[in-house]
């Protein structure tokens, strides 16, 4: 009897772990679709192991009932379209789907193509003087059977530079703005450009900058005036938030400043390339060691390499990511319609002035705008549960992981954020081309609201390097989030933004809590600026026991003081700053609202709370990486 009973405990214990088994699908770049998906005999793409776990799902296969693992060999998935992710691919609590990569090694997801056929190259007509016979020249890629345009390039996994005149030594200074014209005054430029299509003009303008895609220059005596391409000139010369700034009294640091980017005459220093278009022809300068025979040249193709996207009724659900590498994207606007933005990289589809100030919600608002939102490598919509986890979100334009709206109970945990031309993380929405965006966000279905989302232990550091005006993580219409025990540095604006809107009125925001991060090394261009920075009405929400320190002085700020390590901007409400270490007492609140506590912040606080600021131990390899 007593064997009897122990067969029978043994069995059902069998039969219990068989129930809560999981299925793995592997996949390797040298795989095959066509096979089993063990392995021994992976298949050769995410997209059709993505399928695959969704035909188990739509069958009620029994094996699946303890989740789906789509387990990726080692090296590099190069992308011709992003991974869709729809409601059809979610999992359950008990069965989630998860993407990772297999133990101790590193799987890419690419959206990059190579860049090969490396030669010496000639003299080149417009190379500086300097540059001649040092340059490398290769055919441009192409793509779908057409020549590839891209703003990026990686040669070694290093980022190359465009070429341009930003580190050739002080920058220039604009002289007047003709808005009635639409024509920026500078001083004569030192170099005439043979290809003038393809020259962008970069402005600094006090928080964000501007990229003009420059259509016409004519030299005046000693000074220039630069036109643009529509529909950027207009929005510029329209547009009175931010400007650039004319330093009519010459108390401050002078007028903004501007550089040129993007031109053969401007190739003068090793790393950085020009892609003549009309030529068809990549141009490059070596850094010291490359050898551009071997080298691993990429260029972007994709903007977004995953898209999971659900509905407001039927979100996607419980699909994880683990130790998997996102890298290569592209953001190809600017290079199509300018690049002109309000603050934190959200540009305008249109902005202006109001000739009699006032809106239904705000009677003495001068300006309108709507606002259009960059491009990420991970982009999410209306999806619940899902982990981001050990992923490393690399080598892309702009944004690197973007929870837009309709998103909640997400968590971004133990990921690298590196070499980003944008923002690293952002969550909400923001606005959009049919919401002005000096209006409350108070949508009739809460769904719509990005709420409680867990960004914690996050290693984020280089980005903003193309967009200076990005943010380290950014928050914008939210609820209940927490973003806790990260480490942000080499920032050129600020470190965390949370909040979002001009307006008075009580709307969705609220319960937030941004804590015990450490921020470091900021604002290293940019200006009116924090290390945490909010905006907007936020009842019970709270920034506490955060590390703020190593703020930059930015050589072209118009004001060489106004910067801060908290900053309350505009009706911020309703929020506890209590026990931040800050290395100065720098704090600033603009026209906040009611019901703010400020509480022990600068120096003086605990040195406990220095030390527990950034990433737990657990997660302090990734400053290793």
């Amino acid at each position: 009897m007593k064997r009897t009973l122990v067969i029978v405990g043994i069995m059902l214990i069998f039969c219990l772990q068989e129930s809560f088994a999981s299925v793995d699908i592997w996949v390797s770049p040298s795989g095959n679709d066509k096979n089993e998906g063990t392995a021994a005999s992976p298949m050769g793409s995410l997209s059709m192991a993505v399928r695959k776990a969704r035909e188990l799902r739509r069958l009620k296969d029994e094996s699946i009932e303890g989740g789906i693992n789509i387990i990726l060999k080692e090296g590099t998935y190069s992308f011709y379209e992003p991974l869709q992710l729809r409601p059809e691919d979610s999992g359950t609590a008990d069965s989630p789907t998860t993407i990772m990569a297999q133990d101790g090694v590193k799987a890419i997801i690419s959206g990059g193509v190579p860049v090969e056929g490396w030669k010496k190259s000639g003299t080149v007509k417009g190379l500086p003087k300097e540059a001649q016979g040092k340059i490398w020249v290769a055919e441009s890629p192409y793509v779908g059977g057409r020549q590839l345009e891209f703003r990026q390039m990686w040669v070694n996994d290093k980022k190359a530079d465009r070429a341009s005149n930003l580190t050739d030594g002080e920058l220039d200074r604009i002289l007047t703005v003709d808005r009635d014209n639409e024509i920026q005054w500078i001083p004569k430029p030192k170099f005439e450009f043979s290809n003038l299509n393809q020259v962008e003009f970069v402005i600094h303008q006090w928080w964000a900058i501007a990229n003009l895609r420059v259509r016409d220059m004519k030299v005046q005596g000693d000074s220039c005036g630069v036109s643009f391409y529509q529909p950027e000139s207009k929005i510029q010369f329209e547009h009175p938030w931010p400007a650039p700034f004319i330093d009519r009294h010459k108390n401050m640091n002078g007028n903004s400043a501007f550089f040129f980017v993007n031109a053969i005459e401007l190739l003068n220093k090793p790393g950085e390339w020009y892609h003549d278009l009309r030529a068809g022809k990549i141009y490059y300068y070596p850094r010291e060691g490359e050898n551009m025979k071997s080298a691993e040249v990429i260029a972007p193709v994709l903007e977004n390499l995953v898209q999971i996207t659900g509905m407001i009724d039927e979100p996607v659900e419980y699909v994880n990511f683990k130790n998997v590498s996102f890298h290569h994207a592209s953001w190809m606007r600017p290079s199509e319609q300018g690049h002109v933005a309000l603050q934190a990289g959200f540009y305008f589809y249109e902005a202006y002035k109001l000739q009699i100030p006032g809106t239904p919600d705000k009677a003495a608002l001068e300006n309108q705008a709507w606002l259009g939102r960059q491009e990420a490598g991970v982009k999410v919509r209306y999806a619940s549960n899902l982990k981001f986890e050990g992923c490393r979100f690399e080598h892309m334009a702009a944004t690197g992981l973007d929870l837009i709206e309709g998103t909640n109970h997400n968590l971004v945990q133990g990921c690298l954020f590196r070499d980003l031309g944008g923002t690293a993380i952002n969550v909400g929405f923001f606005g959009n081309e049919a919401f002005e965006a000096h209006r409350p966000f108070g949508p009739k279905d809460e769904r719509v609201v990005s709420s409680h989302e867990t960004i914690v232990n996050n290693r984020i550091v280089d980005v903003t390097n193309e967009d200076w005006g990005c943010v380290g993580i950014g928050a914008g219409f939210v609820s209940d989030i927490m973003i806790a025990h990260n480490d942000i540095s080499d920032i050129n604006y600020t470190g965390i933004n949370l909040g979002w809107g001009w307006t008075k009125t009580v709307h969705c925001m609220k319960n937030n809590t941004v804590a015990n991060n450490y921020i470091h090394y900021f604002a290293k261009q940019m200006y009116d600026v924090a290390g945490v920075y909010t905006l907007g009405i936020q009842p019970n929400t709270e920034v506490r026991e955060n590390r703020v320190e190593g703020l930059q002085a930015a050589p072209y700020a118009h004001d060489l003081h106004h910067y801060q390590y908290l900053y309350l901007d505009e009706n911020s409400s309703y929020i506890r700053v209590i026990n931040n270490y800050t290395e100065k007492d720098m704090f600033f609140s603009n026209s906040p609202g009611p019901g703010n506590l400020w509480e022990n912040n600068g120096t003086q606080v605990a040195d406990s709370i220095k030390t527990n600021a950034g990433l737990e131990d657990e997660y302090k390899h990734l400053l290793d990486w």
